[in-house]
């Protein structure tokens, strides 16, 4: 698991050496002028510093959040997959393909380790919105990714309160020759949202809640 998932969208085809991962070798992208407003800038403050022993793997990439390159990736990966469940690939995260997501502002950044990667994503939205939690019938199900069959098992933890609102979970995925873990983290602050995937062989639920604690902590000084 040597390499960043640099799209929100990826978690669910995180498997056999990072699957699409391995297509995004991307350096910090270079934003046109008229991207980089006022509030992009303000965006990129809330993410995260380098965690240490990570190096930044993607980004910090910024502009509308459907034309960012790791949106778009996501999206295509998303649509490979064939999930025995429609709509469980992005179930609980930010739908790119609504107009309204699609073009809000947005900062994308990754960082990788050898053991896992991080991804976190912050969206100004137009309202004060959130995701519906998880659908019952996306806890446990199939999907053939790249002619793997792989299995996502997903429960919902009880992390501490974050924001104006919060949500966490951790999936396993398994199959072929290789298991991963994904650890899911979405907050909102008034109309900014912040999403952040945690991957590697094992996330430990608290190591996720220490991040989502500093990602919040650079939402607040951003939202205020």
């Amino acid at each position: 698991m040597r390499k960043a998932i640099p799209s929100i969208f990826l978690s669910t085809l995180v498997i056999a050496g990072c699957s699409a991962a391995e297509e995004v070798k991307a350096p910090a992208a270079k934003v046109p002028v008229s991207q980089t407003s006022v509030e992009s800038a303000r965006l990129r403050a809330a993410l995260l510093p380098v965690p240490k022993g990570m190096s930044v793997a993607y980004g910090p990439e910024l502009g509308a959040f459907g034309t960012l390159k790791s949106t778009q990736q996501g999206l295509a990966a998303v649509r490979r997959a064939q999930a025995e469940q429609p709509g469980c690939a992005g179930a609980a995260q930010l739908d790119a393909a609504k107009p309204e997501v699609a073009k809000s502002p947005a900062a994308v950044i990754a960082f990788s380790a050898a053991r896992g990667s991080i991804t976190q994503a912050v969206v100004s939205m137009p309202a004060e919105t959130f995701p519906a939690p998880l659908p019952k019938q996306c806890v446990d199900y199939t999907a053939d990714v790249g002619g793997t069959r792989v299995t996502y098992r997903t429960k919902t933890l009880k992390m501490p309160a974050r924001g104006d609102q919060s949500r966490a979970y951790l999936t396993t995925a398994a199959g072929g020759k290789s298991n991963a873990q994904i650890g899911s983290v979405m907050i909102r602050r008034g109309k900014l949202i912040m999403s952040m995937l945690v991957v590697g062989q094992q996330v430990k639920p608290q190591g996720l809640y220490e991040l989502a604690s500093l990602a919040d902590q650079n939402l607040a000084k951003v939202a205020a």
